[in-house]
């Protein structure tokens, strides 16, 4: 069992937002580590009514008595300062501590956490990393920012020294963990509300793989010069993957998509064949994300048939390509892309497919994001044949930006396409039901509420 010394002094923990992915994943490793866990969200959902059946405590909305036998408050970076239980711990001289903080201390109870990092990728990086794992028999813990229904959740509490997480470089909160292997899937310019400019995010992560030690591994994309610019920062050992560079100790070669767009093709280790693999997820990032799993793996000795199978097994972590069902003959899937980088991706994945015409109904994630990449994002939606775009989802932010999603549609009218600007979901489900064809494809997009429009289609 990992060693618990640096923690034991927290008996109860209480924890704001546990509703979370992440949060309510903490609290099930501590419950499993023998400690008291109570907790609190502002929304019911099948995560805190899980939370609930396992015999922690959560309350929704407030309640100021279950902070009284805490020894430390988490607290999820979504709880604003103003909140109740917060104000309380602090009249209580209770310890509080945001997520990421306490995360970090708990990589560091492990002798090995292996970190999956970048712009993109992350969750369905961690969850083909965790499945090899859990293919060799390696017993991990996991923690995964999605249900994956191999785990029957976001996370798993394993009895080795394994601990496999996803490392988010928003706010530069990885840098609290103690990572032992790290993957980097990629650098772009996102989080520019926190970073200001892309040469900031590229020295977070340069502080990051800075943590590695000397016996530890650092897995990059032989594909992103940023990346590869990782490996002067480190003495870990280094190993590289890619699909165009060739001179990278993994990469694929003849790659074919069959009707679904999900690929198959051959992996060569330093110009050696090392298996051939089929994935039942679609997109050429995902042949990217899949080297990304191998090149980690391999150093823990996992054998290719165990890689070959996990990777077989998996359909995707939800809200990454999720097929949600039929409408009128039409295909609907549901994904979380709310960066210019991943929506191409996504439209990408889409061109392997075998369909009619393409529909997406994009959700904009925080004003600043929209205002920053506007230009950008107009290009990405141009990849779909007709174009929705619905109310810019706030998240943690008020519109000080001066934007709204209209300036979208606008910026894409410019580019010679039309889009359409439809607020509410009942009239864009209506609007989409009495214009879609048999055969066509539409995709919900976004990382915030758009994912309701997917259910209301095909119901």
């Amino acid at each position: 069992m990992p060693n618990i010394e640096s923690i034991k002094k927290y008996k109860t923990v209480h924890m704001i937002g546990i509703g979370g992915v992440s949060m309510s994943g903490i609290a099930e490793i501590l419950q499993n580590w023998g400690f008291t866990v109570t907790g609190s969200d502002a929304n019911q959902s099948a995560i805190t009514e899980e939370l609930n059946s396992r015999g922690i405590k959560v309350t929704i909305g407030h309640n100021l008595e279950n902070l009284k036998n805490a020894d430390i408050v988490v607290y999820s970076a979504a709880v604003n300062k103003e909140d109740p239980e917060l104000l309380e711990a602090q009249k209580l001289n209770i310890p509080t501590v945001e997520r990421a903080e306490f995360l970090g201390k708990i990589t560091k109870c492990y002798k090995d956490t292996i970190t999956i990092a970048g712009t993109h990728g992350k969750t369905t990086t961690t969850s083909m990393v965790s499945l090899a794992f859990l293919e060799s028999n390696l017993d991990p813990s996991i923690q995964v920012g999605a249900i994956l229904d191999k785990i029957n959740g976001n996370n798993k509490v394993g009895n080795s020294e394994h601990f496999i997480i996803e490392a988010c470089e928003y706010v530069e909160s990885f840098l609290k963990f103690r990572p032992k292997s790290a993957i980097i899937l990629n650098i772009d310019n996102d989080h520019l509300d926190y970073f200001k400019t892309f040469e900031n995010v590229k020295k977070a992560f340069i502080k990051y793989v800075e943590l590695l030690p000397d016996d530890g591994y650092l897995v990059v994309n032989g594909d992103d010069s940023n990346c590869l610019d990782l490996q002067n920062h480190t003495k870990a050992k280094c190993i590289t993957y890619g699909i165009t560079n060739k001179h990278t100790d993994f990469f694929a070669v003849n790659i074919v998509f069959d009707d679904n767009g999900f690929p198959e093709f051959d992996v060569y280790q330093n110009d050696k064949f090392y298996s051939r693999i089929k994935l039942s997820v679609p997109g050429m990032h995902n042949v990217s994300n899949c080297l990304a799993c191998i090149a980690m793996c391999h150093q823990y000795g996992i054998t290719p048939e165990n890689i070959k199978n996990a990777l077989a097994d998996f359909t995707g972590a939800n809200r990454r390509f999720e097929f949600k069902g039929t409408v009128n003959g039409a295909k609907v899937y549901d994904d979380y892309g709310h960066h210019p980088t991943e929506i191409i991706a996504t439209a990408k994945s889409l061109m392997n497919k075998k369909y009619n015409k393409s529909w997406v109904i994009f959700q904009p994630h925080t004003y600043s994001r929209t205002k920053n990449l506007l230009d950008d994002f107009a290009k990405a939606l141009l990849n779909f044949d007709n174009i929705i775009v619905v109310d810019i989802y706030a998240a943690r932010e008020t519109n000080t930006y001066g934007i709204t999603s209209q300036d979208l549609v606008d910026k894409i009218h410019s580019l010679g396409k039309t889009a359409q600007y439809i607020s509410n979901f009942e009239q864009c489900v209506k609007y989409v039901k009495n214009n879609i064809n048999e055969n066509d494809i539409v995709m919900t997009l976004g990382a915030g509420t758009v994912t309701q429009i997917g259910p209301m289609l095909v119901e």
